[in-house]
């Protein structure tokens, strides 16, 4: 089945018939404006932004891009924290015809003149508070051109040479060997992640989003900003993630996009205070960026949300499947979105698509590592069923060899443990005892609120002998020879994925 034939089942005709595919962010852009010219944009600080407004802000940037002299191709940097700023400069420059890469704002300042080397950065767009890390680039790279924010220029069309293959963005992200690289994305690949967001939603126009993850992470930048403004929504941003709650009682979004355990924690505040913590409002929550369980998806349900887990990588411009029928496959990432070709070689995902990168910026050898014949290779394990749904079974990186020669994937068996409501992850993982022999260990991270409900007085004593229980349904060489109950959460990413510990 076409995957758009798919998709369209889950979604009005005439709102579907709304979803149309653009080349450049231009196109996209001048559909826009037209479409939402007087419709608030982006909430920030109070402050709301019209379409239109917005619009004028970009093209008086775009003024002071062209000023500089920076043409068609050139590279420019946006380093800013979440920021009605920061989506102008970055949609100014984009829209001129450069590529951007959106820096994260938690780079120190020598990083940042490293990234500047790296990427071949021609300007820096900048915000006033970030101006004391520029330190070492004003003094190590003088030819770096430094614009700040509130810069005013003559107002500038956008470019309308830019073409659907033409460089748009260069996203920070681990890659398949966890280096941190650049992911170069063009156009074509930035619109088409901007769409597939679109996609298995009952109603994606003009709808009341929140900022929450970085704009520097590609699951805020795609799934959050851009499918916004391309469905006319309008965005308000999160300043600091601990007033979330009282930026939704303001703001009362109806969609939420939400990593697993902002998730997690969001439903537990909700039972204990009520469904207004998530406002009366919200539709729905997209949710990605790790794996998704689907005790969230059935929890959310009885609050009237329904929860939409999804697949990406920041190589894929985000979204590569999507979950519109989550309560028939709760442990599947999806049905694969339009203009994609996968393929499976020994278990791991391999694609090819419009929405790919080019390549990452100035590493020939992490090209070569992670392309074949054209073919990206995800470092997923993945498998299809019948109706071509996709589930991730591991990473490639990850797998554990035993000593016999068996092959364990800890996120295959950590599916097994993470099934028990009361556990609310786990980390499956190599260790080794006091005399070198190597073993399989597992800890977990209880689940409390459903711990709460157990009537034994000894709570975590009944966990652990449940995590036994399931111990002993698996195959032998996957059980694990020591099981630990952690008493806080794991240490976790930027962007909330739990960091595995290496092995030994």
């Amino acid at each position: 089945m076409d995957s758009r034939e798919y998709f369209a089942k889950f979604t009005d005709p005439v709102t579907f018939s709304k979803i149309i595919e653009r080349d450049t962010v231009v196109e996209m852009w001048e559909n826009v404006i037209k479409e939402y010219v007087d419709d608030v944009a982006i909430v920030d600080d109070g402050v709301s932004y019209t379409f239109s407004k917005l619009d004028k802000d970009m093209s008086s940037y775009r003024g002071v891009l062209a000023e500089q002299g920076l043409v068609k191709g050139d590279r420019i940097g946006v380093y800013a924290k979440n920021s009605y700023d920061l989506v102008k400069m970055y949609l100014a420059g984009v829209t001129s015809g450069l590529c951007v890469a959106i820096l994260p704002a938690h780079l120190d300042e020598k990083t940042l003149f490293g990234v500047s080397m790296m990427f071949g950065l021609k300007a820096l767009c900048y915000t006033p508070d970030m101006e004391e890390r520029l330190n070492v680039c004003k003094a190590m790279n003088p030819n770096l051109k430094l614009l700040l924010s509130s810069l005013e220029g003559k107002a500038t069309p956008m470019n309308s040479k830019v073409t659907s293959n033409d460089p748009a963005i260069i996203m920070f992200t681990g890659g398949t060997t966890g280096r941190s690289k650049g992911a170069l994305l063009s156009h074509e690949a930035l619109m088409q992640g901007t769409v597939n967001g679109c996609y298995g939603i009952p109603n994606v126009f003009k709808q009341r989003y929140l900022l929450i993850l970085p704009m520097s992470h590609v699951f805020g930048l795609i799934r959050n900003v851009m499918t916004a403004l391309y469905t006319g929504s309008a965005l308000y941003i999160v300043k600091n993630n601990k007033d979330m709650f009282k930026d939704i009682a303001i703001f009362k979004p109806t969609i939420l996009v939400l990593v697993p355990a902002v998730a997690e924690m969001a439903l537990n505040l909700s039972r204990q205070f009520g469904r207004n913590m998530l406002g009366e409002d919200l539709k729905c929550i997209i949710c990605g960026a790790a794996k998704v369980a689907p005790y969230l998806i059935l929890e959310y349900k009885k609050f009237g949300i329904d929860l939409y887990p999804g697949y990406g990588l920041t190589e894929s411009a985000n979204l590569v499947s999507g979950n519109p029928d989550q309560f028939n496959k709760p442990d599947s990432v999806g049905y694969p979105y339009p203009h994609q070709e996968f393929k499976v070689v020994h278990d791991e995902l391999w694609i090819k698509g419009k929405n790919m990168m080019v390549g990452y910026v100035g590493d020939e050898n992490a090209n070569k590592e992670a392309f074949e014949d054209g073919w990206f290779k995800t470092g997923d394990l993945v498998r299809f069923d019948e109706d071509g749904f996709l589930y991730i079974t591991g990473r490639c990186k990850e797998i554990i060899v035993l000593s016999n020669g068996e092959n364990v994937s800890p996120a295959e068996v950590e599916v097994f443990f993470n099934a028990l409501p009361y556990v609310q992850d786990s980390q499956i993982f190599e260790d080794v005892d006091d005399k070198g022999q190597h073993f399989i260990a597992l800890e977990v991270v209880p689940r409390m609120t459903e711990l709460a409900k157990v009537k034994e007085e000894d709570k975590m004593a009944f966990l652990m002998k449940e995590l036994y229980k399931v111990n002993e349904t698996l195959v032998p060489y996957m059980r694990a020879q020591r099981i630990v109950i952690r008493d806080k959460d794991f240490e976790r990413t930027p962007a909330m994925k739990i960091l595995r510990y290496h092995k030994c």
